[in-house]
């Protein structure tokens, strides 16, 4: 009699793979508590102060929106809405912790130590938007998709050999997971136990491509499996599980186990970019009211405000005094001197060549007039 058993069972492996990446939530998209026991142990200072931080960053986002329809700016990708993702994040980190952010993560940069004058310079690509101090351990911002996965896995690697007492952390969008860059970088630190968390951004879209549309993997956090390393998916709308998933990876990395991965399910209100992108083209009201109603701001608004720590005067108050903020940093750069095609060209080479010394001359001859 044959037997007719299937040596795998290919729909039970897959049901393992989905059970593996369960959501971690901690408050509902109304602000209240649903999963008590991993609340982060974070002080009432510290609440109101990610609270400020995540403030801040909308209001920066709205203010560097006004200052790109003005011509003020230049590239900017907007980042409301993921407030969570990105501010409850980097509070887990210090700031002797190395910073590799993509375009999207001028926030994060800002609260590492960058000046917000210089942050618009970069936006402007000016190069004194690069012009980093020592003291401030990041990276610009790489604009490569992916790319600052495998330059953050090199800054890990170098922390362990040189034993530093820090680990690095990294930012991609959904996109960016698609890219041969996003394996390798984890890979690799995989092999060598890097210090270094790696966070998956997932907002849905890369550009105007929906995340369904770039993977099979039912989670973007199931793909850490394939080198070894702890994959976790977080509601990247609430800002306490985001803080607390990081805080437990950053000790993970740091205690030498490794590398993790983080996917923050999150989403962008506005277009991928102010350079020509309309998101009406390809997302529907239905999925934006989603999102809407699971505003991060709104979900921490409510829970501080029921345990009186938070208030709309108070908010109004922090609002206007960032908004000052902004526009003296704004005036900063502004005062930047023009860039010159001469300075260009004398930066690109160390020791110029004949043919490039003799563009300097002509271009600083022009200049000159």
């Amino acid at each position: 009699m044959a037997n007719n058993k299937q040596p795998v069972d290919y729909e039970a492996l897959l049901s393992a793979i989905d059970a593996a990446y369960p959501m971690v939530q901690i408050l509902d998209k109304d602000g209240n508590v649903v999963n008590e026991d991993i609340m982060p142990e974070l002080t009432d200072d510290q609440l109101v102060e990610l609270m400020e931080k995540m403030v801040w960053s909308r209001t920066l986002h709205e203010r560097s929106m006004a200052l790109a329809r003005q011509g003020r700016l230049g590239f900017y990708a907007p980042t409301a809405g993921q407030e969570a993702s990105q501010l409850a994040s980097h509070y887990a980190f210090t700031k002797e912790d190395w910073l590799f952010p993509g375009y999207r993560d001028i926030p994060q940069l800002i609260q590492h130590g960058l000046p917000v004058s210089q942050a618009f310079l970069w936006s402007r690509g000016h190069v004194e938007g690069n012009n980093y101090p020592e003291t401030l351990k990041a990276m610009p911002p790489q604009i490569i998709i992916g790319a600052q996965i495998i330059q953050a896995m090199g800054s890990a690697v170098g922390q362990k050999l040189n034993g530093d007492n820090a680990v690095s952390f990294t930012y991609t969008g959904d996109g960016g997971s698609s890219q041969g860059d996003f394996y390798e970088g984890l890979n690799y630190a995989s092999r060598y136990k890097a210090p270094i968390v790696f966070y998956i951004q997932n907002n849905g879209y890369a550009i105007s491509t929906p995340r369904e549309k770039q993977t099979g993997a039912t989670t973007l956090a199931q793909k850490a499996a394939a080198v070894g390393i702890p994959g976790i998916q977080v509601d990247g709308m609430d800002p306490l599980a985001v803080y607390a998933v990081s805080k437990q990876a950053r000790d993970w990395a740091l205690a030498g186990n490794g590398p993790v991965l983080i996917e923050t399910v999150t989403s962008r209100f506005g277009p991928h970019s102010t350079s020509g992108d309309d998101p009406s083209i390809y997302r529907d009201q239905e999925g934006i009211d989603y999102w809407a109603q699971r505003d991060p701001l709104i979900r921490f608004r409510n829970f501080l405000t029921e345990k009186g720590l938070w208030s709309e005067e108070k908010e109004t108050a922090f609002i206007e005094k960032t908004q000052e903020e902004i526009k003296e940093a704004a005036k900063e750069a502004d005062k930047a001197p023009k860039q010159k095609i001469s300075s260009f060209l004398k930066n690109m080479y160390e020791v110029p060549g004949q043919v490039t010394q003799e563009q300097i001359a002509k271009y600083e001859a022009k200049e000159s007039k």
